[in-house]
């Protein structure tokens, strides 16, 4: 399944600023970065357990927002993009 990851960390602190680095590092273990604050991520059922599971470990409900969209499949025929594309298609393959 294909979810839209999207936050809100409240950086006024020093540990805010923290959390921000975290909850970005758990977003790019699991999906790609297409905007400063939303991650595309290609998961399997249990993946997105792990993720949710990962996200709630690091955000402070009192200050923070996250939200998990899933996304309507097929995506290329719901997706309209402006601008800037993402770095590469999740659904093509990867050479490295």
């Amino acid at each position: 399944m294909e979810v839209l990851v999207a936050y809100d960390v409240s950086t006024e602190t020093p540990e805010g600023e923290k959390r921000l680095r975290r909850v970005a590092k758990v977003c790019e273990a699991f999906g790609q970065r297409v905007q400063k604050s939303v991650f595309e991520c290609t998961l399997s059922a249990a993946d997105l357990e792990r993720l949710k599971h990962r996200l709630a470990a690091e955000v402070n409900p009192a200050e923070d927002s996250l939200r998990i969209y899933r996304l309507q499949e097929p995506r290329e025929r719901y997706l309209h993009v402006i601008g800037r594309q993402t770095r590469y298609d999740l659904h093509e393959p990867l050479v490295l």
